[in-house]
């Protein structure tokens, strides 16, 4: 008997409501949740296969342990057991950092993937943390910190009330949105145009987001941040800069002027490939707009000056006066954030507070590039990697030099892999833990809600239960967490209490805190929920910014709970409560060490004479970029057979200019080259690459032997980023660079 049932998609950051038609045991079918408080029945085709992804055969059910060479499906006690066996003797041999920690995109998907790592951090004690940060978007979180002394303060633009949206190296319409969670990024889009709004898009593809804009500018592929700073200096020659109320919180302003002096239109042009005349009509629109916002993503990120142009983002957001306003950038105000805290200065946040062993790389934000995971195994020496814990990671396809990290992992002493697919990096385990199918798990958005374009909560319980003796993902990492602090056997719910005793005796001693002076024990006593997750997520939402404070007066919850918000009142608002549109809360939520916005850290300050000698500098030939499928996420979802084909494919695309100069033919393959080595690839002749450019998506390359991958490893596609050495990275971020660099191509014979 078919029945229905809501769930949140966690396929990508759009976070949308799915109503799920389920028959037994069976996701047979996904419809968008019309009654959804944040997506409103909107779904894209990844939720629409939601039943498939669920249903997939290919996905592990039980664990597997590595015997004579071979994995074998095994018990979960005998899992865990080796996992125990594996790991300790590493860590009492050569210290915890002989242990790497890899966490993949999917993590922050999940609610097990947001609410463990931190603890399995804590609990090993390793400095070598590797995440999927510095292949995507590590240089804005570096950026806010700088700016905002908060790596997490990150604006988003306000989509539903801005009147001109600037993007650069964004294409929504087929990712979705990026560090920006908005259902219906189309939509929104069209609303703008229809209430009269402006839309710019800078991005050397005629993207599908690219096709809906009033001015498409066709850039150079890794010159945004030129293009950026010549609007920041238009600005100023032509006094247009105003940041209005914020300006009495803005530091540096005259140091930004001084040094974006030489990047003027015409300095910038030839090496963007940009008129003068045009950055000057831009830089104008944007000043004159009555409100605007500059949103850019992983095309002016991954370039060898990602944090200088997610820099510019946000100065330009704030000289025009657009930051944390409405109809500009904003700060969400997420329902498990830590309640407001009184303005003041803060602790800031540092760049290379450590440097990795092989090559020196600075540490950000508690973590090292994954381009060097590599090499900190496979490099001899005191400290070596000699063992690695994956959560949701496929760093083999994600990672520069995929074919040295395959290696790399093949020579590891020891590795557990946390994934529900036998893939590219799993294949290297001699243990693989995959989580429950997504029906199967509850779902809270964590990570998301903080990008979020409207302030919003939702939660959703898992739609089918899980079989006896079949642990959920959050069970899973917390017996990882036993695992490694040598208390391996234990009840896996003491991790669920030691991280709620820790988070109240840290809130009952905080003045801030609604709870301060209280009694801990008697708090957690409180508590509600079924599950050791479920109790966390209570305690964040009561002493969130909308909680009840646990019965402290004055708690001020959203108008569905006017005693303040909980889990009981969220789970009985099952389409997610409104918790209204941004609003503006920059002095609350600036920590650094001024209390100030600082405009012009010495960071930055110090790598724009390298972006001064770019102006003379222009790659020869053709510079790669890569591209976005609506029907994929990275390289997740090329084993379900309704989400292949079509214009989710992996080909080269090149402008009909340079095939008829190179002799590519359409369909033919082609070699490319770089260099990190080549690849061979069909060639897709389309003018909606500019010249000069071609295009590679990301996440392709399943033809390695050892995978259980039916359906992808039959379309295998080619892996990119192994035309990529992993020595080319944003020097402040440690991103590598997988966008702008020169390729050789030529067809094969």
């Amino acid at each position: 008997m078919s029945r229905t049932a809501l769930r949140i998609c966690p396929l990508c950051e759009a976070t949308c409501g799915l109503t799920l038609t389920v028959d037994g045991d069976r996701v047979t079918g996904a419809r968008g949740d019309r009654d959804d408080v944040f997506s409103a029945g909107f779904i894209c085709p990844k939720g629409a296969a939601f039943g498939e992804l669920d249903g997939d055969p290919d996905r592990l059910s039980r664990p597997l342990v590595r015997r004579d060479g071979e994995l074998r499906e095994t018990s979960w006690e005998e899992a865990f057991d080796a996992v125990a066996e594996g790991l300790r003797p590493v860590i009492d041999a050569h210290g915890p950092d002989a242990v790497a920690v890899v966490l993949g995109n999917p993590n922050v998907h999940t609610m097990a993937g947001a609410l463990y790592p931190p603890l399995l951090l804590g609990a090993l004690r390793t400095r070598n943390l590797y995440t999927a940060s510095t292949v995507d978007q590590m240089p804005k979180h570096v950026s806010s910190g700088l700016l905002f002394g908060d790596p997490f303060a990150i604006p988003v633009p306000d989509l539903d009330r801005t009147a001109h949206l600037l993007l650069i190296g964004a294409n929504p319409l087929d990712s979705n949105g990026s560090l920006c969670t908005a259902p219906d990024f189309p939509g929104r889009l069209k609303a703008l145009r229809r209430r009269g709004g402006t839309l710019t898009v800078i991005d050397p593809r005629r993207t599908r987001t690219a096709r809906l804009a009033d001015r498409h500018v066709a850039i150079r592929p890794g010159a945004d941040a030129l293009l950026l700073a010549a609007l920041v200096q238009v600005l100023f020659a032509e006094d247009l800069v105003d940041p209005g109320v914020l300006a009495d919180r803005v530091d540096g302003v005259a140091e930004v002027r001084a040094r974006s002096a030489d990047f003027t239109p015409e300095a910038v042009a030839g090496a963007c490939d940009v008129p003068a005349a045009e950055i000057r009509a831009i830089a104008r629109e944007l000043a004159a707009a009555p409100t605007a916002a500059v949103y850019g993503r992983v095309g002016s990120s991954t370039v060898e000056f990602g944090t200088l142009a997610n820099w510019l983002v946000d100065v330009l957001n704030t000289l025009t006066g657009n930051l944390d306003r409405p109809g500009g950038a904003m700060f969400p105000l997420a329902a498990t954030a830590r309640a407001p805290r009184p303005a003041g200065p803060g602790k800031g946040f540092d760049l290379g507070r450590r440097h990795s062993r092989v090559s020196g790389h600075p540490e950000v934000k508690g973590e090292f590039p994954l381009a060097a995971l590599a090499e900190e195994i496979d490099t001899p020496g005191d400290g070596r990697v000699r063992a690695v814990l994956a959560v949701a990671a496929n760093p083999v396809l994600s990672a520069p030099d995929g074919d040295r990290l395959d290696r790399a992992l093949a020579g590891l002493d020891f590795m557990v892999a946390v994934d529900p697919y036998l893939n590219e990096t799993s294949r290297h385990a001699q243990v693989v833990l995959p989580p429950p199918r997504p029906a199967q798990s509850a779902h809270h958005d964590f990570a998301f809600n903080g990008f979020a374009v409207r302030n919003q909560v939702r939660y959703t319980r898992e739609v089918l239960p899980l079989p006896d003796g079949r642990p959920d993902e959050c069970e899973i990492l917390a017996r990882l967490v036993l695992c490694v602090s040598g208390m391996h056997g234990a009840d896996p719910s003491a991790v669920d209490t030691l991280a709620i005793d820790t988070a109240l005796a840290k809130a009952v001693a905080d003045p801030h805190s609604p709870v301060h002076g209280r009694d801990p024990a008697g708090l957690a006593g409180q508590l509600h929920g079924r599950t050791g997750a479920e109790r966390r997520l209570d305690l964040m939402l009561r002493l969130g910014p909308y909680g009840d404070g646990f019965g402290a007066p004055g708690a001020a919850g959203p108008e569905q709970a006017p005693g303040g918000l909980g889990l009981e009142v969220l789970l009985a608002h099952p389409h997610g409560i409104d918790l209204g549109p941004l609003a503006p809360r920059l002095p609350e939520l600036l920590r650094t060490r001024s209390g100030k916005i600082e405009l012009c850290p010495e960071p930055v300050a110090a790598d724009l004479p390298r972006l001064r000698r770019a102006l003379t500098g222009r790659p020869a030939g053709l510079v790669l970029v890569g591209r976005r499928h609506l029907r994929s996420n990275n390289s997740w979802m090329h084993n379900l057979p309704a989400l292949t084909g079509g214009s989710n494919r992996c080909t080269l695309q090149v402008h009909p200019e340079d095939a008829g100069r190179l002799g590519l033919v359409h369909g033919a393959e082609a070699e490319v080259t770089a260099d990190g080595g080549g690849l061979r690839v069909p060639v897709e002749v389309t003018d909606a690459v500019r010249a000069g450019v071609v295009s590679l998506p990301h996440g392709w390359g399943h033809d390695r032997p050892g995978t259980r991958l039916r359906v992808a490893s039959a379309d295998a596609g080619a892996n990119v980023n192994q035309l990529l050495d992993g020595s080319l990275l944003d020097p402040l971020s440690g991103t590598a660079v997988l966008n702008g660099f020169p390729v050789q191509v030529a067809p094969v014979r």
